[in-house]
């Protein structure tokens, strides 16, 4: 008989559970977020930019710091970064204001935007990720 520990993460409810909430407060966060800062069909999506932003940059320093904590914080790394910053960033809202922004006849703005998402993302979250790693790496050199 196999106990609960055994079984891979994906065939635990807890963990379930665990992304659920996450992704239920991400996806309240990016929410508010967009009724704050609304977007008219055709104009620049301030909101989804944001919210893609920040999680393109919020998501590798998480993942670097629970790297180095290895299997006990695993909890908080299905928490924080599937569910709450999955259910935060969105790039199916991305995909169809880019499409909006040409349907609109605005394909320089779509260009741009999605230019400044994918590439914006790739920096911030290569930037993130490299500078959690050098924090890491002094901390554990300072103690």
């Amino acid at each position: 008989m196999s106990h609960s520990s055994n079984r891979p993460l994906h065939l635990r409810p807890r963990y379930w559970a665990l992304v659920g909430a996450g992704g239920a407060v991400g996806t309240a966060l990016r929410a508010g977020i967009a009724h704050a800062v609304p977007t008219d069909p055709g104009t620049w999506p301030w909101a989804t930019l944001t919210v893609n932003l920040v999680g393109a940059f919020v998501l590798p320093a998480l993942l670097e710091v629970i790297a180095g904590l290895q299997h006990r914080f695993v909890a908080w790394r299905l928490t924080l970064g599937t569910g709450l910053l999955g259910g935060f960033t969105t790039y199916s809202a991305f995909a169809v204001e880019s499409v909006g922004l040409l349907r609109a006849g605005r394909a320089g703005l779509a260009l741009a935007y999605v230019a400044l998402t994918v590439l914006g993302g790739f920096m911030l979250a290569m930037l993130s990720a490299s500078g959690a790693a050098r924090a890491i790496h002094h901390a554990r050199q300072a103690r």
